[in-house]
Formats: C-alpha cells, structure tokens, sequence
C-alpha cells in the first residue's frame, strides 16, 4: 500500500516538471499567453441554410400508403409469443420498408409490433445490436412523432 502510495506522488510529482521550461534565458510558468500569435486565418467558408437542402420525411418515405394500412390490418397470427418490450428510435431513413431492428431478434422474421395507444403494425424483425431502431414507414404508419422515443410491444415467431 506504502508503494502505491510513493508511486502516485511521484508520478504527480514529475508531471508538473512540464509546465516549468526554460525559455531564451528566463524560468517560469508557461500558459496559453505565452504562444507565438497566429499568422495564418482560416479560409472564408460560404454556408447555405439547412432549410435550402433539407427533405421532408414524406420525400424519404417510399412505402405507399395501401402497404400501410395493409400492415396496419393484419391480424395477429397464430402461434406468435410476445418477444419483449423496447424502446425504440428512428432507424435509417434511407432503409425501406415496414421494419424493426432489435437485439430480441436472432434472426429476419415476420412479426407484429404494438404500441401503448393500441395500435398494432406488421413489420419485418430484423436482427441488430445495442437500442432498436424502427424504420421512417413504421413510424409514420403507427403516427408517432419522428423525435418521440416510443415503447413498443414485439410479437413474432
């Protein structure tokens, strides 16, 4: 324990040695004040606002509204056994499709999902690690809030 001791004050000891240099002659602490003043400036850069580039998430979305309301339909299947519950967020806006990705999944599958309010949603289960994602269709289909963090209930095989 005395070692550990000694080498921690040591160690302190000498990492404090830096901020003391000798300097064209003079000792003392050097700080941020005592760098050489900047002679070069960063390049003008243009910049447009996020507005002029930006797309809508109905552009992003490219599942027609019949497969919605479709998904939206489909009854429960036979045999299916809730899977758990997670907490999921907006996955790839570019990923197509009615989906959910989830570490409850081990492989694709299809499957159902159900929110707090009621409503139920077929989606491809799709095997993924770390928070769920769901994609821009289901949430637009199911009516949650891109931002929102929505708890879902996953039914599959």
């Amino acid at each position: 324990m005395r070692h550990l001791a000694l080498l921690t004050v040591c160690a302190l000891a000498l990492s404090g040695c830096s901020l003391f240099q000798k300097e064209e002659g003079r000792t003392g602490v050097t700080g941020p004040g005592d760098a050489p003043p900047a002679t070069e400036f960063a390049p003008a850069v243009s910049t447009t606002t996020l507005g002029a580039r930006a797309v809508s998430a109905e552009t992003l979305d490219k599942t027609s509204a019949e497969e919605k309301a479709a998904a939206l339909a489909a009854p429960a299947k036979g045999g299916e056994r809730e899977l758990g519950r997670v907490v999921v967020a907006l996955g790839a806006p570019a990923e197509q499709g009615l989906w959910l990705s989830s570490a409850l999944v081990k492989e694709k599958a299809q499957g159902r999902i159900a929110t707090a309010a009621g409503k139920s949603l077929a989606v491809e289960l799709r095997p993924g690690t770390g928070g769920a994602l769901l994609s821009l269709s289901a949430f637009q289909a199911l009516g949650l809030s891109l931002t929102d963090l929505p708890q879902v209930t996953v039914y599959g095989p």
